[in-house]
């Protein structure tokens, strides 16, 4: 039967799982990818209350929606990056803490082992998230950046992932990066080093989100064909470039996002330039079979409309693969016609 089709609550954050679940059907979904922040997963709670789990179950079940993955992309960006004030905003208290840079990204690496922890008493195989990146800052490369600082960056990453890894291996839990700007693999041959970084470890894999590659100019379809076996799950997500007033470039000119000047913008799925079609082929052609998760962005657009289209679109596009060649038919009528002769 066709994907189903989930709408990740990242961006949804302040409403309440009570709230957001009625919606989120009305608005044709079949199910929810939790965000570990506002109240969707608390991953502490999911550890310490044996009710809990049960409890938000419940609120899915209520409306007839099911849950195949959790996200904790804010605690994952503070595992590895250069920390700095802004990290306050989107950190649990407990792994803030003092601020002291070092602390914070164990304290991130500690809670999201938790995440992994925290799935599996929830019932689901895969965690999104982030990585953050040392070596981020440096991807212009100027001043001259030589190979081995790079290397530094990656050696960094696996040192400090392959544990997380380990745990989420413990807990037969995939951990999917979203891959993405700011986090140590941003397009096909960064993706390729993270996944050498931590030897290619079984449950490094990818949340594969074409928004974040197409306006980069990195061949998203390619992906999906590179990574089939990695992909452990898939955001819908949709982006335009080339649309701003030419005084704004890819860098994005420290502009915010919904700023007409911009060469690039998120946009409600279906109203962007990536092209789902061949996305869904692809993804037939590597035996995806995870939900298509709607990661709903556009800063131009009421999120409720957005939402509710891009719903309708992905249902509208996505489709179950052959069961066997089309034209297979034709051998099977020449052989009953030589079984009747």
């Amino acid at each position: 039967m066709p994907r189903p089709i989930t709408l990740f609550t990242g961006q949804w954050a302040d409403l309440p799982l009570s709230d957001l679940a009625p919606l989120a059907k009305r608005m044709g979904y079949d199910g929810l990818e939790l965000a570990c922040w506002g109240d969707h997963f608390n991953v502490q709670q999911a550890l310490r209350d044996p009710g809990y789990c049960a409890s938000q179950h419940a609120i899915l079940e209520k409306n007839g929606l099911k849950c195949f993955a959790i996200g904790n992309h804010l605690v994952g960006q503070a595992v590895c990056d250069l920390i700095d004030s802004r990290h306050e905003a989107i950190l649990p208290a407990h792994v803030w803490g003092d601020g002291d840079p070092e602390g914070v990204r164990r304290r991130a690496a500690a809670e999201l082992s938790d995440t992994a922890r925290a799935a599996k008493a929830f019932g689901v195989k895969t965690v999104t998230g982030f990585t953050g990146s040392s070596i981020w800052h440096s991807i212009y490369a100027f001043p001259p950046t030589p190979q081995s600082f790079w290397d530094a960056g990656f050696t960094d990453f696996g040192k400090r992932f392959t544990p997380i890894l380990d745990v989420f291996d413990d807990c037969d839990v995939n951990f999917a990066l979203e891959v993405h700007p700011t986090e140590i693999a941003f397009d096909i041959a960064s993706s390729e080093r993270a996944l050498d970084a931590v030897n290619q470890h079984r449950r490094f894999g990818f949340n594969f989100d074409p928004s974040h590659l197409g306006y980069q100019g990195v061949d998203y379809i390619r992906f999906i064909r590179q990574f089939g076996p990695r992909i452990f799950n898939a955001h819908m997500k949709d982006v335009w470039w080339g649309k701003g007033d030419g005084t704004v470039g890819t860098f994005g000119g420290h502009t915010s996002f919904g700023d007409a000047r911009r060469n690039w913008d998120f946009r409600s799925v279906g109203r962007g330039m990536i092209d789902f079609e061949s996305l869904i082929v692809a993804l037939n052609d590597v035996g995806y079979q995870g939900p298509l998760s709607v990661e709903w962005e556009d800063s131009r657009m009421d999120r409720v409309h957005g939402a509710t289209e891009s719903a309708a679109f992905c249902r509208r596009l996505d489709f179950e693969p052959a069961a066997g060649a089309f034209d297979a038919v034709f051998d099977k009528a020449k052989q009953g016609g030589m079984a009747g002769s």
